[in-house]
């Protein structure tokens, strides 16, 4: 309701900016998610961390709005996400695009959907000519060792990001190493679920709801695909990692 409407908004650590709207999602969903009973941690950007959700092996990461720039701004590329994490991992997602009305759903082991439709990342393992979006300095270095790759516009949700590769709009995606859990968590379900990979840059697997919230840079790509450019990152860590 509040979209392309006045809101208050402000701005909190590292200049990021907060407005009504995600203080109001935050507390909807908290209040369905990990409520009395649930038995469930609770993390998300919006809500201040003292420190208990480590002692809960299962916990909601919830990102009110990814992309609250692109939401301030009347852009349609912001989402609402939401990761169950067991143990370190997600094990159920939903990523919500109110503008586009685009609904994707995860479960550990039982594929990714796009407002129920299966969703998969592009096959194969060529970088020559493929879609990617992140970065700039990670994209420049892709297109150093490839050809004629396909730079997509910027997308101001990271999660809308990385979910483009789970449904094969991108074949590339790069995270920068400032993203946080609640930045990651459910495309990173989604992306696997899809028959894809998100990796740091040497290829291993994120761990959630660990000390440190912060990740270093990140690529996703289909599962093929993925070990080519894991080759490639390998050499970039000491300058992106």
């Amino acid at each position: 309701r509040t979209f392309q409407t006045p809101v208050k908004s402000w701005l909190k650590d590292h200049a990021s900016p907060v407005c009504e709207a995600d203080i109001a999602v935050d507390d909807f969903l908290r209040a369905r998610l990990a409520g009395p009973g649930s038995g469930c941690g609770w993390l998300s950007e919006e809500t201040a961390d003292d420190g208990s959700r480590r002692q809960a092996r299962r916990l909601w990461i919830v990102d009110p709005i990814d992309g609250t720039r692109s939401y301030l701004a009347g852009r349609p590329d912001w989402v609402i996400s939401a990761a169950l994490v067991d143990d370190g991992r997600p094990v159920l997602a939903g990523v919500f695009a109110p503008v586009t009305d685009e609904l994707f759903l995860g479960t550990a082991g039982a594929g990714a959907t796009r407002n129920g439709a299966p969703i998969k990342a592009s096959a194969g393992d060529r970088l020559d000519g493929v879609r990617v979006a992140g970065p700039k300095r990670l994209v420049q270095a892709l297109a150093a060792a490839a050809s004629q790759i396909a730079v997509a516009p910027r997308i101001g949700s990271l999660a809308l990001r990385l979910i483009r590769v789970a449904q094969g709009e991108l074949e590339v995606a790069f995270a920068s190493g400032s993203s946080h859990d609640w930045d990651l968590a459910g495309a990173d379900l989604l992306v696997h679920e899809a028959g894809g990979a998100m990796t740091n840059l040497v290829g291993r697997s994120l761990t959630y709801n660990q000390p440190d919230l912060v990740h270093g840079a990140l690529v996703a790509a289909g599962a093929e695909r993925h070990v080519a450019l894991i080759a490639l990152t390998r050499e970039w860590l000491a300058e992106f990692g």
